[in-house]
């Protein structure tokens, strides 16, 4: 199952986390950007200044990292360039041998989930050609339309070996207006916590091979560190997304919760951390990418202390 090959890449490289590339053009070191000044339209400039910077930080991390998680709404800014950019570090990240998470976070039903599935996950027929338009190994979903939403996925998943990460207890800080609210259900659950049961039914459709967890996942966040341990315990084949960490102040201690007696069952994302490390270090904008390489390195050896990596 395609979890199993993504916690693969965790024990292989000793290293539970995840480079969120989310590329505000901000980001992007002034010589980069100024390579591309004689292009005319910028918003094709900035998507090819976008593609450099990717490709910097996947050669840096690709055998330290096991994972990468673009989030689309940073290449759709972008336009159709950025989308092709977008398409093109996916690619790029696989051939190094990194497992991608496309964070996308869709929501629909029926046949229009189906586009969804096959737009990222899966491939389709067109003039006897297999095309994949993405590609990617997992994809971000928002589950709160229920299952109408999520089957259409499971199929394809199970097709093409993919997975999916359901949005269920969210790290934004006014998550708990609706997520946190009580489900006046025999017991009495909150709205997460039903979420997280359906992950759990619905991960039946896609049984873990090797490690145990299914291919449907959790989006869990680290701002919440008492609910991720509670659900840990409460979804022992679902395997978690856990945004939060660094920027947004969730620490390795906060995280922790939410592994197993393994060192597993959880990915631990840093996009700004990583992505901005020269900033932060205030180094020669030449070494964004050793920047980014060091600062992953360091939040590697934090979450690890904390938890029993096997």
């Amino acid at each position: 199952m395609s979890f199993d090959k993504l916690i693969d890449r965790i024990v292989e490289t000793k290293n539970p986390t995840v480079a969120g590339l989310d590329p505000k053009y901000s980001y992007i070191p002034a010589y980069i950007r100024a390579k591309y000044d004689s292009i005319a339209d910028p918003l094709e400039a900035a998507a090819a200044a976008v593609k450099e910077f990717n490709f910097a930080l996947i050669d840096a991390l690709c055998d330290i990292v096991p994972a990468v998680k673009p989030q689309a709404a940073y290449y759709e800014m972008y336009g159709w360039y950025g989308m092709r950019t977008f398409a093109e570090t996916i690619s790029y990240a696989q051939k190094k041998g990194m497992y991608v998470i496309a964070d996308c976070k869709r929501n629909d039903i029926g046949t229009t989930m189906e586009a969804y599935a096959i737009a990222h996950l899966g491939h389709q027929e067109i003039r006897g050609q297999k095309v994949s338009p993405f590609g990617a190994d997992a994809l971000t979903v928002n589950g709160y339309l229920g299952s109408d939403g999520i089957t259409p996925l499971l199929k394809v998943c199970k097709e093409e070996d993919k997975g999916i990460f359901v949005l269920v207890k969210t790290s934004n800080p006014s998550s708990g207006e609706l997520q946190d609210k009580k489900a006046y259900v025999r017991p009495v659950q909150t709205v997460y916590e039903l979420m997280g049961d359906m992950c759990e039914k619905w991960g039946e459709e896609l049984p873990g091979t090797k490690y145990g967890y299914s291919g449907v996942g959790a989006v869990v966040g680290a701002t919440y560190p008492d609910q991720l341990t509670e659900l840990r315990r409460r979804m022992p084949h679902t395997f978690f997304l856990v945004p939060g960490y660094g920027a947004q102040g969730g620490g390795a201690a906060d995280v922790a919760g939410g592994f197993d007696e393994n060192g597993l069952g959880a990915i631990i994302n840093s996009s700004r951390g990583i992505l901005c490390a020269w900033q932060k270090e205030k180094c020669d904008e030449h070494d964004f990418a050793g920047a980014a390489r060091r600062e992953a390195i360091r939040m590697r050896d934090d979450i690890v202390s904390h938890i029993h990596l096997k």
